[in-house]
């Protein structure tokens, strides 16, 4: 990142798991923070495999916490890379990998009335939603800033149909592809 400013700067907060959703965020919160002035701070949130209770509980995950955050920095900044081509994204702020949830550690960093939360708000099904929380829907449920849900690029659902179909080891019918990526704005 750029240069850090002292904390009374408006800031955007964008949450980034290294997903074509967060990155997806992470480029709207980063033209948000352009057009706002603001600082941008990307943050990448963890937690310990069997979540931190089970972490008290094993001595050995006690070794593993410092890997555990090394390798949630590495994917913090593979996603700055991914957008940016580098780690520097051009704009004043900090990258942040925080532990804990990561909806609630979001909602504790962007906790000033003139931050945005940007969060990736991706197209789930009824048992992705049962089984693991929404950190957007979290998010906007608590945050006392505002939040902006970025919807996923429309080349995130030809990418998964054409997944699936290699999954399935099903042929693949090419102009429907062409079809599929014609309609995809040029912007998206």
């Amino acid at each position: 990142m750029s240069e850090y400013r002292p904390p009374s700067a408006a800031r955007v907060v964008v949450g980034v798991s290294g997903s074509l959703g967060s990155l997806t965020a992470l480029g709207q919160a980063t033209e948000e923070a352009r057009r706002r002035g603001a600082e941008l701070w990307p943050v990448l949130a963890w937690e310990p495999p069997g979540g931190d209770l089970t972490a008290r509980r094993s001595p050995a995950a006690a070794v593993m916490i410092p890997e555990w955050e090394r390798l949630a920095r590495e994917r913090l900044f593979g996603a700055l890379r991914e957008v940016f081509g580098g780690t520097d994204t051009g704009l004043p702020g900090q990258a942040l990998v925080a532990r804990g949830a990561p909806g609630r550690a979001l909602v504790q960093i962007a906790d000033r009335e003139d931050d945005l939360l940007v969060v990736g708000a991706g197209r789930r099904g009824r048992l992705h939603r049962a089984l693991s929380p929404s950190v957007g829907r979290y998010c906007l449920a608590r945050a006392t800033c505002p939040v902006l849900a970025v919807p996923p690029s429309p080349l995130q659902a030809a990418l998964a149909a054409v997944h699936r179909r290699n999954v399935w080891r099903l042929r693949l019918d090419t102009g429907d592809m062409r079809r599929e990526f014609e309609t995809v704005p040029p912007d998206a």
